[in-house]
């Protein structure tokens, strides 16, 4: 690396780190943000008057239909996370950093006014500007995926627990997101001056120049990115495929993605991931209607909660690598079992991924059973599992599609399983709406059943296991 290039990388590297940290995720800073809205009584004029008055008694009251309406948005901005996923790449992929960058800003500019400017009167504009934010939030995450650890990708919303704080200190939310919107020219000025006009090429050619150093020597940089491209895909013709270790005279055997996307294993897969995201979704969409029933309506402890839940968030980015580290720690054990027996690199990949689905499960069981016990104090255990399930949730995820299937197949099946994922978590709004109506705001029943959900996706490691042993059992017969 030459040593005139290396303080440009390092401003970089911790650009995107705050980057991440502070706009690409503020749909999981929700709980914050809702608590400064029902202060600044945003949709209030749907309360019931007697809801209106246990306002005035006790500084929140739990009102269902303004409840359902911040459910909706957040069902809205949680789906669009999600579902936006595979678009947000293909553009990224297609028109590269600088395009994918400016759009982000566009989006996340454009929210943000629309928030400082909005009032109680026109909160019906959340509608439009939580969706803008989220998919503003993924471009500039995919767009930082090139030069930020992947692990650090976790979704956390900094700047929303500061508002919650501000406001608390008398810092009106609209001057908070004037200075969010601010911070666009922030944004403009790291997508000139830090961050590459295209794709960051690997492996890195020698002398490749960026940003700053790059000036207005574009041709010199494509063509150091179109060797690097091509010094790969040569590279890759004399690597072994993933899936497999050959035997000679073998030929690895290639079907096709339908193939792959309609198998048990990514079926179950998807069942795995889109029960304990929805229940993740579903609490954070309502903790602040729990925290307020909980509380009795005391604003006091709704906002001590609040922020005890975003800073375990801000603190979820240590919990990250150690599902990484489960899962390489598992991988190298069995890989020196595989060269004495014999197994395949896809078994030995596969083996190494269970114990961090079953973790992940019983993680998510132990914060749906904390979540639903209806006692206050016991809520910080749930922030912590919550987090903590959540890092290795995404992780995981992520992960186990890279370790069980085709390398080449790796982006189609990650867009279909977060869209198809995204399309799962709607149903957070009916259940929070047959809480609010039928059940009469006592979700015991509606807990049991996710709870149900949850030890049932112990099934997907099980038959991950399964197969493995098969495969063992296999190899020992022949």
């Amino acid at each position: 690396m030459p040593s005139q290039g290396l303080p440009l990388r390092v401003a970089t590297l911790l650009t995107g780190l705050l980057e991440c940290l502070g706009f690409a995720g503020v749909l999981f800073g929700w709980a914050s943000l809702v608590f400064v809205f029902k202060t600044e009584h945003y949709f209030e004029e749907l309360c019931e008057p007697d809801g209106a008055l246990m306002g005035n008694l006790t500084g929140q009251a739990d009102c269902k239909a303004q409840d359902e309406k911040f459910s909706l948005i957040f069902t809205l901005g949680s789906f669009m996370n999600n579902f936006m996923t595979f678009p947000a790449g293909f553009i990224f992929d297609r028109f590269k950093t600088t395009v994918a960058r400016l759009i982000a800003i566009f989006l996340y500019t454009s929210a943000t006014l629309i928030i400082a400017f909005t009032s109680a009167g026109s909160a019906l504009l959340l509608f439009l500007a939580m969706p803008m934010l989220t998919v503003g939030g993924i471009l500039f995450l995919i767009t930082n995926l090139q030069v930020v650890a992947k692990h650090l990708a976790v979704m956390l919303t900094v700047f929303l627990f500061l508002l919650q704080l501000l406001y608390e200190q008398g810092i009106s939310l609209r001057a908070s997101f004037i200075f969010l919107s601010v911070c666009s020219a922030w944004h403009v000025v790291r997508t000139f001056l830090l961050m590459p006009r295209g794709h960051i090429p690997y492996p890195l050619p020698p002398n490749y120049r960026y940003g700053l150093c790059s000036g207005n020597d574009t041709t010199e940089g494509e063509k150091n990115a179109a060797e690097s491209d091509k010094v790969e895909m040569q590279s890759n013709e004399f690597l072994p495929a993933k899936e497999e270790t050959l035997e000679p005279g073998k030929q690895p055997e290639s079907r096709s993605f339908w193939h792959h996307a309609l198998s048990q294993r990514f079926v179950c897969h998807l069942v795995w991931l889109s029960v304990i995201q929805l229940w993740h979704y579903l609490f954070i969409g309502t903790l602040n209607s729990l925290l307020t029933n909980l509380a009795g309506g005391n604003r006091v402890l709704v906002s001590t909660y609040t922020n005890a839940f975003a800073i375990t968030q801000f603190f979820g980015v240590l919990c990250a690598p150690w599902n990484g580290l489960l899962m390489d720690q598992l991988k190298q054990k069995y890989q020196k079992e595989a060269k004495d027996k014999g197994s395949s690199a896809m078994t030995v990949a596969l083996r190494s991924a269970v114990p961090s689905l079953a973790l992940t499960s019983l993680l998510c069981l132990g914060f749906a059973v904390c979540a639903s016990v209806p006692i206050l104090p016991l809520q910080y255990v749930t922030f912590i599992l919550q987090v903590i399930s959540r890092s290795f949730l995404y992780g995981g995820n992520a992960a186990f599609l890279t370790l069980a299937f085709p390398s080449e197949h790796f982006g189609k099946l990650f867009g279909l399983v977060m869209a198809l994922s995204a399309i799962v978590s709607l149903l957070q709004f009916p259940i929070f709406t047959f809480i609010k109506g039928p059940l009469q705001n006592d979700p015991l029943y509606v807990n049991v059943m996710l709870v149900l959900a949850t030890v049932l996706t112990f099934i997907h490691p099980f038959l991950v296991y399964w197969e493995c042993r098969r495969e063992k059992s296999s190899l020992a017969a022949a």
